[in-house]
């Protein structure tokens, strides 16, 4: 949270270089407080440990949330009962009316298929196309980053040579950006994708700040300039088993993945695997919470 502190105090400019938050006590006075309103568009198939990782990241904070869980119409999802979807779900038509001071739109397992050949597509479009009123800010997670790319900012993604499985190392390239505050200028993080997008796509497009690449993982956070679109190519919500989990899904499956990047210690799979990337995922989520969706959404929408 901000540090309140009076108008004009001359450590205030010594902070504020130091990108430490500050606000003066007239900005403190002037402020209402209500809670934040957070919508969640969860594509991935294992929706209630989504639920969980997400709803993780969000409560650490001092700032009340509510959240609400969206799930697509033109889809039904195979991987939860639809007791569980009708209990805690809307769907877009439920919710189109109202306006969210943020909204989280995950990952889904599509990355293969172009965007037009996925199910759901049209709906997506609909849901990002109707953000751009009633949302103040969105973040978008792995495919769904990859989705947002294309949607908005005309770059596509393309098919990798094998499935990037595992925790790469990640530079910082702009930490006086407020989404990165706190973090290292090396940190780890996982990815679990069978495509990418190009680098130097993202640095040619005016409207977009590439925050953090990895020479082997490629660009990982991206937001646009005003704020009103975070991309995370990779999968910071992620615990630590949940790699482990998706490996031995592949194996079983008879699909012979390689061993997670880094993942194992020793690249043993029969070692427990640690979460090295914690830490940056719930600076992240607080300093979006805070500097993207608190400090920016108006009290009461018109």
């Amino acid at each position: 949270m901000p540090i309140n502190i009076p108008k004009n105090l001359p450590a205030g400019e010594i902070l504020a270089n130091e990108n430490i938050f500050i606000m003066d006590e007239l900005r403190a006075v002037t402020q209402d407080i209500r809670p934040l309103n957070i919508l969640i568009l969860n594509l991935m198939p294992e929706k209630q440990r989504t639920e969980t990782q997400l709803l993780r990241l969000l409560s650490n904070s001092p700032l009340q949330v509510n959240v609400e869980f969206l799930h697509t119409a033109s889809y039904e999802s195979k991987n939860v009962s639809k007791s569980h979807l009708e209990q805690f779900y809307k769907s877009f038509e439920q919710v189109k009316h109202q306006r969210y001071d943020g909204m989280i739109i995950t990952g889904a397992p599509v990355e293969q298929l172009q965007f037009e050949q996925v199910y759901y597509w049209d709906e997506l479009v609909n849901i990002m196309e109707w953000t751009k009123t009633h949302v103040t800010s969105v973040m978008h997670i792995c495919w769904g980053a990859q989705a947002a790319l294309y949607y908005h900012y005309g770059i596509d993604k393309y098919k990798l040579a094998q499935k990037r499985m595992g925790v790469f190392s990640h530079d910082l390239i702009h930490p006086d950006v407020q989404l990165v505050r706190g973090w290292d200028d090396e940190f780890q993080a996982p990815h679990s994708r069978f495509t990418d997008v190009a680098e130097e796509e993202v640095l040619a497009n005016e409207d977009l700040i590439l925050l953090s690449t990895s020479k082997e993982a490629g660009p990982f956070v991206i937001q646009s300039k005003d704020g009103k679109h975070v991309m995370v190519t990779g999968h910071v919500e992620y615990d630590a088993a949940t790699l482990g989990d998706e490996y031995h899904r592949d194996r079983n499956k008879g699909l012979k993945p390689d061993l997670p990047f880094d993942y194992y210690k020793n690249n043993d799979p029969n070692e427990k695997p640690l979460n090295r990337w914690r830490s940056h995922a719930y600076i992240m989520f607080s300093n979006w919470l805070n500097y993207y969706v608190y400090q920016q959404t108006p009290y009461a929408w018109k």
